[in-house]
């Protein structure tokens, strides 16, 4: 029915519409809103770099 990709693409959509929703929803100060909205994507990117840096790591060893 799906392939794997297809799938994928549309649970992070589902996440990704929720996740809008959430923060549309806060009541708290604008910038403080900026904030949050933005630390997920932080947090993420860090991890993927991570995981590469410690994936070419071990190749070259």
């Amino acid at each position: 029915m799906f392939k794997r990709k297809n799938l994928t693409l549309v649970m992070l959509t589902c996440l990704g519409m929720g996740y809008f929703l959430a923060m549309s929803s806060l009541s708290i100060n604008p910038f403080l809103k900026s904030q949050a909205a933005l630390i997920p994507f932080q947090i993420s990117v860090v991890i993927y770099f991570t995981y590469l840096r410690w994936h070419r790591h071990k190749e070259f060893s």
